[in-house]
């Protein structure tokens, strides 16, 4: 795949399916690369199961596929914690 992929904009997804010996920390450590390197309006949770219908038919015993998976299910709309609206004021 050698055209821009908006679901993979720096390949990192792409070329951790060509690492060999790579572990499920490895492929935990670039899902998170590519997580941070989305665009702020491509909409990641699609993004992630296009990837995943990608290559899980071609590499589905990869580490990278089970951290995909697992992203489905963990993947979240990030959400405001803590701040100056959070606590009374006296």
């Amino acid at each position: 795949m050698t055209r821009k992929d908006p679901d993979d904009p720096k390949r990192l997804i792409y070329e951790s399916y060509r690492i060999d010996g790579i572990g499920p920390a490895e492929c935990r450590s670039i899902f998170l690369d590519w997580a941070l390197s989305l665009a702020l309006e491509h909409d990641s949770t699609q993004a992630l199961s296009r990837l995943l219908t990608r290559y899980e038919a071609v590499a589905p015993d990869h580490p990278m596929t089970q951290v995909l998976r697992d992203g489905q299910t963990t993947l979240t709309a990030p959400r405001r914690r803590g701040g100056w609206r959070s606590r009374p004021r006296n």
